[in-house]
């Protein structure tokens, strides 16, 4: 596993927070994930930042809304010029469909390759059976999307029932013998990478360490 697996979840109050995770942890953190909470605390002050350091930005704002507002938000989110950003599939197709359009539209507007849309399944918080998540991830990808985000439980069933051709995002890793603070479905990065995962976001195992340079490395290292 490489830094570029990696994506560490800014889940902070303010923007002097996060900036000093991130000059603390960059480069061996490449992308960062901003949430809700920083985003509405900073707003795209912290994406700059971000990529003035060099990095990169998954935006986790879960869109879910009629279709045109979401097709909006998702070509704003090309301006921002973000990496990954993600979209509940459970708004449905017509809403699916035009954010892919809206990013393609965006795309070539700017003329910078649009970021990977990547739809949020079932959440870690939750508990679900694969059925549910197999068929919300089908949905997603059915309307275009590159990904869908799901935990290292379902990844190696949904690669056999999906294939291989599409990003999988996996939150909720934990270092093993940690806590599982609010998550359902969690697993260590060795498991989410060997199921298949192709990037995995950590967050409380690195953020509430009393050294997260150090965290990071036995996850790294694991």
């Amino acid at each position: 596993m490489n830094e570029r697996k990696i994506i560490l979840a800014l889940d902070v109050d303010s923007f002097e927070k996060a900036r000093n995770l991130i000059n603390l942890l960059y480069p061996k953190v490449r992308i960062f994930k901003i949430g809700s909470q920083l985003f509405t605390g900073c707003g795209p002050k912290i994406i700059e930042f971000i990529h003035k350091k060099g990095g990169e930005v998954f935006l986790d704002l879960k869109f879910h809304d009629i279709p045109n507002t979401v097709a909006n938000a998702v070509f704003q989110a090309c301006r921002l010029k973000v990496k990954m950003l993600t979209l509940h599939i459970s708004g449905g197709k017509e809403m699916l469909e035009a954010a892919v359009k809206a990013a393609k539209e965006a795309s070539l507007a700017i003329k910078r390759e649009s970021p990977l849309l990547i739809g949020v399944t079932v959440l870690t918080s939750q508990e679900s059976g694969r059925d549910e998540v197999l068929r919300l991830a089908g949905i997603g990808l059915s309307c275009g999307l590159d990904g869908v985000v799901c935990s290292a439980q379902e990844v190696r069933f949904l690669r056999g029932e999906l294939g291989k051709d599409f990003v999988i995002v996996t939150p909720g890793i934990r270092p093993k013998q940690a806590g599982v603070d609010d998550q359902k479905r969690t697993a260590t990065a060795t498991q989410a990478i060997a199921a298949g995962s192709d990037f995995l976001v950590v967050g409380r195992p690195i953020l509430e360490a009393k050294d997260p340079a150090v965290a990071l490395a036995g996850i790294l290292n694991e």
